[in-house]
Formats: C-alpha cells, structure tokens, sequence
C-alpha cells in the first residue's frame, strides 16, 4: 500500500515542479522525466530524514486510539483512502495535494476508530485556510514578475539592453530564493539553521550569482536582435535548474505522504505500542524513493501536459515567474506561519501568469482595436468576420466581441481542478472511514 502511495504521489504531484519547464519547451518530457526521477530520489534518500511523523500534521490524537491493532489498521485505511484518491485525481487530469490527500484518509480512519473527537479541527481549519491562501499567493507573486517582466524588459524599446539589466537580477533572485526554499524545506531533516542565517546566506547567494550571469547574458545577447523568442531563451538554463531543485525539495518533503503511515505500521506492529514519530528503515524509504520515481516517469506525463501546456499557454519567461513563485511562496508563507500546498501554489502561480496575459491582451484590445490582424489567428479571424458581416451584421459585431474576448486560460480547467482541490480532503476521509471498516471486518 505505501508502494502503491509512492506511486500515485509521482503520478500527480510531481508534474508541478516540471510541467512549467516541459510546457515551454525547455525541456522535453522525456529530460524532464528523468531529472525529476533522479532529483526525487535522491531528495527522499538523502535528504528524507531518519525519523518521521506518523500522523500527519496532527490530525488525530493517537493516545485516543484503544489499542495498537486499531491504530495500524487506521494508518492502512488511511494510506489505501489517499493513494485511491490520487489515482482518480490523476485519471480525471486535476493536480491535487498529497498532504490533504493523507490529512483527509487520517482525519476518516480516525473518526471511524474513535469518533469526531478525536480529530484536531483547529488544525483541520488552517488546511481549509491554505485552499485560498496557496493559489492566490502562488498566482500574485507569479504574476507580479511576469508583469515586472513585461514592462521593464518586453514592453521597453531596446529589449536587449533592458535583458542585460533585468536578466541577471532576476536569476540572482531566483537563485537566493531557491537557496533558502532549500534550506527551509529541501534539507531541513538533515540541518537545521535559525532563520536569520537562511536570510543572510540567501543574499550571499543572489550577490555571488548576479556577476557572473551578467557576463553570460552579455554573451549570449552579443547579436540578438530583440526578439521575444531571444529574451526568452537567457530564461532556459535557470528554468532546468530550479525544476530539479524542486524536485529534490518534493522528494525530500513529500515522500513522508507515503512512509509516514508505512512507517508508523512497521513501528506498531515490532513494538505492540502506537508511534506519534517512527524511525524509517531504509527499505521503507527505497519504497517511497523507487515509488515516486516509478510513478513519475510511468503515469506522470499526463498531468506534466496539463500543467505545463492545457492551462493556458507557457514560454520560459512565464515558466520562470510560476517555478520562482513557487519558492517564494513558500518562503513568505512559512515567515508569515500561514498554511500553504506546494501543489496549489505551482498551479495558482500557472493560472496567475494566465489571468495576467488575458487581462493584458483586453487592455490592448481596447485601446488599440487594429491589433486584431496581429494576434493569434487574427488574419483568419478577420476573414470570417467580413464574410459574415455581408450576411449578417449583427452576428458579425457578436464574432468580433468574441474574438476580442478570447479566453487565455481554459475555464474547464479552473473548475476541475478548483472542485477537485476542495473535495480532497472530504473524499479522503470518506474512504479513509470507508476502508478502516472494511479491513478492521476483514480482520476480526
């Protein structure tokens, strides 16, 4: 059951920290795929610690639990309850979060063992909270920069001597924000450093990094002639880079989804008592590793597809702002105490750059309607438009509304994934309930 966890965990989760990269084509899915494997791997085993939670984030009281037998097989239920959702979440094409899956199979194998008190609602109420404030944090920040973006280096008439400034500013960010995301979360389990020294090596990083990428944008713009297409590729290299950090901060993180509860079954189980924190043997911790990597690289192109490419369209300007986000986020999050999901913060960061470029696109239509011709599929648009307004006036003026109000994020997407993020945690503990009264009848 952990293996079958590990393996969903790759299938769904995953596809945030390398869909962004895959989908503007700087990297492929098949490079994708295997950086991923390796840095999820290497991030559980190097970097997953020595001891683990049993129960996620304090969900339920395990001194309320009767007796060890009931307590393994709540953890059972619960893993089984998450991994199945998983499964159907990645099946329909909707990235949701692992930690609210397991929240959800610990919060119903809980209640059907003890009863509703022994869930922690004040607990449960933050993770409510964190199905507003990750996306929307996520979608700002991303946002923001892309708009920074935009206006200081697209918008501007000499687009290369704006990249030249902007460009390794921005890499530098990227970089001390990656350095301390690792730091907080990446390599947490193995050293611990106060936050005043996670700050003052995040600035010694964005110094040391500013110089040199100076000197590799002045090369690589020596004969650009401001393309969009040339700015965007100086974003290509720290694209790849931060997909594999985030990778390895997943696999340091997330693989407790899968050996926490495998964890505290093995530990219940050797010594007849109930574990709030288990040691993991290193097979258990091969599982989890192998499980995600094998998950990843069997089923996780789907939703790499969905979040690098059917959301709304990425390049590696836009990837960058959503895989920056990503860190941030979780960096401001963690100083402010809030609650946040890696997942909804990858896809909020997604829908974020996508609401921008929309609302931009209107902005310019408005002001400059002419610009049909040169958007999209304009040329074609227009055509159809002046064939239909010798039939039809009226339809004609509704087509060209239309046109002029294309949609840049698919609105099926937002709802499907909007309503698979707020039923996780209800459908975890329904067959998280579901499945601790199955396998305690199976037993007695």
């Amino acid at each position: 059951i952990g293996g079958y966890m590990a393996l969903n965990i790759g299938a769904n989760d995953v596809a945030n920290n390398v869909g962004p990269a895959v989908g503007s084509k700087a990297l492929t899915m098949v490079g994708a795929l295997l950086i991923a494997a390796v840095f999820e791997a290497a991030g559980a085993i190097i970097a997953g610690g020595d001891v683990v939670s049993t129960i996620k984030n304090g969900i339920i009281d395990p001194a309320q639990m009767p007796d060890p037998q009931t307590f393994v097989w709540a953890m059972m239920a619960a893993l089984l309850a998450a991994a199945l959702w998983l499964n159907l979440a990645t099946w329909i094409g909707a990235p949701v979060s692992t930690t609210h899956s397991i929240v959800g199979g610990v919060m119903g194998a809980g209640m059907a063992a003890v009863g509703v008190g022994a869930v922690n609602w004040p607990t449960m109420g933050t993770i409510v909270a964190s199905w507003v404030i990750s996306p929307v944090l996520g979608g700002v920040i991303a946002a923001g920069f892309l708009a920074f973006i935009k206006f200081r280096i697209l918008y501007t008439d000499d687009r290369v001597a704006a990249a030249r400034k902007w460009v390794p500013i921005l890499v530098g960010v990227m970089v001390s924000a990656f350095t301390m995301y690792l730091m907080m979360k990446g390599v947490k389990k193995i050293w611990k450093v106060e936050t005043p020294v996670v700050i003052a090596i995040g600035i010694a990083a964005f110094i040391i990094t500013v110089l040199p990428v100076r000197q590799a944008v002045m090369r690589a713009s020596a004969d650009m002639t401001g393309r969009r297409k040339e700015i965007a590729s100086l974003f290509r290299v720290p694209l790849v880079v931060s997909a594999a950090l985030l990778s390895f901060a997943h696999g340091s993180n997330d693989v407790a989804n899968a050996i926490g509860p495998l964890a505290a079954i093995v530990s219940g189980v050797n010594s007849g008592e109930i574990v709030t924190s288990a040691p993991i043997p290193i097979w258990v911790m091969v599982i989890g590793a192998i499980g995600i990597a094998a998950g990843l690289i069997l089923f996780g192109p789907k939703l790499i597809k969905t979040v690098g490419s059917k959301i709304t369209k990425l390049d590696p300007i836009r990837a960058y702002t959503v895989a920056l986000s990503a860190a941030l986020t979780v960096i401001v999050a963690s100083a402010l105490g809030l609650p946040v999901s890696s997942t909804h913060i990858a896809v909020g960061a997604v829908f974020g750059v996508g609401f921008l470029r929309e609302s931009l696109s209107h902005r310019r239509r408005k002001i400059n309607p002419p610009m049909l011709v040169n958007v999209g599929n304009g040329d074609q648009a227009n055509e159809h438009i002046e064939a239909l307004r010798q039939i039809d006036p009226n339809e004609a003026e509704k087509a060209e509304k239309k046109f002029r109000k294309r949609l840049l994020v698919r609105r099926r997407y937002v709802v499907t994934i909007a309503t698979a993020w707020v039923v996780t945690v209800p459908a975890g503990a329904f067959l998280g309930a579901l499945l601790f009264f199955t396998i305690r009848g199976i037993m007695l």
